[in-house]
């Protein structure tokens, strides 16, 4: 066991792989929003822009390759562990310019642009937080900070920028303000600001497992950050991360479970749900349930508020929509249409389901099925004495240990006397005839 926990250690140790010399000229070099870094954000953020609006993944991936926007906040997260107050008040400044310029950015370029916005979709996709965004910022964020600290460097900072996502959430509040769609300048800043504190948190906390030393007072430029201020700090960044957290955790899981009863309630009798649609913020969480078919009876809507119960979503949440004004409101000719398909489609499936079931159940009647007429031209061939043969299947019951076997039963009848020597040779004939050691002949 020692030898085990010995291996793992070798193999989770990191300490020696970081040079935090290195590691904080790096961050404090990439924080400076000057010069190149400005021209370069700017490029960045309209070829961003760009590709949200032919929604192009391949442009969109680029222009985060080549933003600068990490820079900031590693500074801030490395400012706050190292209580270099210095190095925090410019990383907090630069990160205010980089926001604005991106923002003016891709505003200009939405209010300019020929080009129309067909399909919304990573738009969209950039203004609804989910719990997946907030684990990507966190280990992006860490292994950000550990890729900058340790001495051989890779390419997985390109991959952070990636995955992180910075970009595309500026790009989108550029568009809500073109458009003044407060819904989309909400949704877009809280996900980049997700994005940025949970980086931040997780650069702060990097440094301080690898134990980076914190900043010697050498001017008065660089001043340690007081004891008061680095709690309240801390504060700022801890509380809001989990509140977030655990607010999205909740709408992502009240999202699924709707998503669940609507599955499992698909098929309601002679109605079906064609769509469904969830509100979750603070004032209410509602799922919208789209019913279409004949009218939806007590008895399904008790179904469906069951389910909804086991998943812990009350009835007063759940908003069954049955009028036919409401079908045309929310959904488009070719949705209603898509839904009545998909819903025939299942119908087709399960009754060719059924079909298949009862196909196979024929066959094993089938292959269970006693050849008579065969076995009794055989047998009257053998023995012309028998005279009439009656053959079915049954079942044994044995009185002692009240078990069941498969039995066949063989009723001989002859115009002369059958003994019991011919009983048994009839008898055998028939186990090896019919592959079956369970015949009993009668006579």
């Amino acid at each position: 066991m020692r030898k085990i926990i010995r291996y793992i250690r070798s193999l989770v140790n990191i300490w020696e792989y970081i040079d935090y010399e290195t590691a904080d000229k790096s961050i404090r070099k990439n924080i400076a929003f000057k010069g190149p870094n400005v021209i370069i954000l700017a490029c960045a953020i309209i070829i961003a822009s760009v590709g949200l609006n032919v929604n192009s993944i391949p442009v969109i991936i680029g222009a985060m390759l080549i933003s600068p926007v990490m820079g900031p906040i590693l500074g801030l997260g490395l400012g706050l562990g190292t209580e270099d107050r210095h190095l925090l008040r410019d990383s907090l400044k630069n990160f205010a310019i980089m926001v604005a310029i991106s923002i003016l950015a891709s505003s200009l370029f939405f209010l300019l642009s020929p080009l129309t916005l067909e399909n919304q979709s990573e738009l969209l996709a950039r203004t609804n937080p989910t719990i997946y965004d907030v684990l990507i910022a966190l280990f992006g964020g860490f292994a950000g900070i550990l890729e900058t600290s340790r001495k051989d460097k890779g390419t997985v900072i390109s991959g952070v920028a990636i995955a992180t996502a910075l970009m595309p959430p500026l790009c989108t509040v550029g568009y809500g303000i073109s458009q003044l769609n407060l819904t989309y300048i909400g949704g877009a800043l809280y996900l980049f600001l997700i994005n940025t504190i949970f980086i931040a948190l997780a650069t702060f906390l990097a440094v301080k497992l690898f134990q980076f030393p914190a900043v010697q007072v050498t001017d008065e430029n660089h001043q340690r950050i007081s004891k008061s201020w680095y709690i309240v700090i801390l504060v700022v960044i801890l509380v809001p991360s989990i509140i977030t957290a655990v607010n999205v955790v909740r709408e992502n899981n009240f999202k699924i479970h709707a998503t669940q009863i609507v599955q499992k309630n698909k098929n309601l009798g002679g109605s079906f749900i064609y769509d469904h649609k969830t509100t979750y913020n603070r004032r209410e969480q509602i799922v919208d349930i789209f019913v279409a078919g004949e009218a939806l009876p007590d008895e399904m809507k008790e179904r469906v508020y069951r389910d909804a119960e086991h998943f812990g979503i009350t009835r007063g949440q759940i908003i069954i929509h049955e009028d036919a004004t409401i079908v045309r409101e929310n959904l488009s000719e070719a949705e209603i249409l898509k839904g009545i398909y998909e819903h025939t489609d299942r119908q087709i499936k399960e009754l060719n389901d059924s079909i298949t079931r009862l196909n196979i159940q024929l066959d094993v009647y089938k292959n269970k099925e006693i050849p008579a007429y065969a076995i009794a031209k055989e047998l009257f061939a053998q023995h012309p004495e028998i005279s009439n043969i009656s053959l079915t299947r049954g079942s044994a019951v044995d009185a002692d240990s009240l078990s069941v076997s498969e039995r066949i039963m063989v009723f001989v009848s002859s115009d002369e006397t059958i003994n019991e020597e011919l009983r048994d040779r009839i008898e055998r004939w028939l186990k090896v005839r019919l592959d079956n050691d369970n015949v009993t002949v009668v006579y």
